[in-house]
C-alpha cells in the first residue's frame, strides 16, 4: 500500500512540545512517507525539536522568527540548499500575551493587539513569501484556525481577531498563488489541550461543554486534525484550495 506523501518534502512550522498540534502533524506526514524540515525559536526550544525528531524522518531542523525578516530569508536560502523542491508548508503558529486575553477585549493595548496579529495572522502572508519560490512543481500551505474567528469565544478575545485576519489571509493567497498551483487553506480544529490552549481563560470549560454540544459528543483528537492536514497535503486535495475545513466533532454547525 502507497503512502499518501510518499516522495515529498515537507516544512513545519511550530513544534512546541509533543502535546502541539504541529507535532502531530508531524507524526503523521511522517507516517506517510514525507521527509521533514522542522523549525525551532531559540536555543532551548531547539533541543526539544531535537529529541522530538526521533522517528519523524527529519531532513532538516531550523532556526526561525518568522517576525524576522532576515531569519526567513535564511530558512529560504537553508532550504534551497537542500536541492530538492518544497511540496508542503504547514503553519502552526499563534501568539498573544497572556494578560490580553485575561483583560476584557475592549481594554486590549496597542502593543498587544499588533503582536498577536503580527505573529498569528501576518506571519502566513511571511512565511507564504518565503517558500513559494521553493514550491516550483506547486504544493500545499496550511495553516491551522479556530470557530472563536467568527463566533464570539469568552477568553479568546484579541485571538480570535487574529484567526479572522488569518482566514482572510487564506483566502487571498490562495487567489495570488493558485495560478503557480499552490493551494492555500486553513483546518479549524475543536478544542484541544494544548500548552497555548491553556492561556485562554476558563479552557477547561470549553473542554468540558463540547462533549454535551458537539454532534459526535465528543472532543477532538489531535490525529484527526493531522490527517486531515495530509489529506491538504496530499493529491487527493489537489481540488482544494481557500477552504477552512473543520475538524471539531460538528461544533460549529451548533447553535447556543
Amino acid at each position: 500500500m502507497s503512502k499518501l506523501l510518499e516522495g515529498k518534502f515537507a516544512l513545519i512550522l511550530g513544534i512546541a512540545n509533543k502535546w502541539s498540534l504541529a507535532y502531530a502533524i508531524a507524526r503523521a506526514f511522517a507516517r506517510e512517507g514525507a521527509a521533514l524540515a522542522l523549525t525551532y525559536l531559540g536555543e532551548r526550544q531547539q533541543e526539544a525539536i531535537e529529541e522530538l525528531s526521533g522517528g519523524l524522518n527529519a531532513a532538516a531542523i531550523l532556526p526561525c522568527d518568522v517576525t524576522k525578516d532576515e531569519e526567513l530569508v535564511a530558512l529560504t536560502e537553508s532550504l534551497q540548499a537542500k536541492g530538492r523542491p518544497l511540496d508542503a508548508v504547514v503553519h502552526s503558529l499563534a501568539f498573544a500575551n497572556r494578560e490580553e486575553l485575561a483583560r476584557p477585549f475592549v481594554e486590549t493595548s496597542r502593543a498587544g493587539f499588533a503582536l498577536a496579529l503580527d505573529v498569528s495572522a501576518y506571519s502566513l502572508v511571511a512565511v507564504a513569501r518565503a517558500t513559494a519560490p521553493l514550491m516550483t512543481g506547486g504544493g500545499s500551505l496550511s495553516t491551522l484556525t479556530y470557530l472563536g474567528s467568527t463566533r464570539v469565544i469568552p477568553g479568546y478575545n484579541v485571538m480570535g481577531v487574529a484567526k479572522a485576519s488569518l482566514e482572510a489571509a487564506v483566502r487571498y493567497l490562495a487567489s495570488e498563488l493558485g495560478p503557480q498551483k499552490i493551494r492555500v487553506n486553513a483546518i479549524s480544529s475543536g478544542p484541544v489541550k494544548t500548552a497555548s490552549a491553556r492561556a485562554v481563560k476558563d479552557f477547561s470549560s470549553i473542554l468540558e461543554a463540547m462533549p454535551k454540544r458537539a454532534p459526535l459528543r465528543r472532543n477532538t483528537d489531535p490525529a484527526e486534525v493531522a490527517d486531515a492536514a495530509v489529506f491538504l497535503a496530499s493529491d487527493l486535495g489537489r481540488g482544494v484550495t481557500g477552504n477552512v475545513l473543520f475538524v471539531d466533532c460538528g461544533v460549529q454547525v451548533m447553535g447556543a
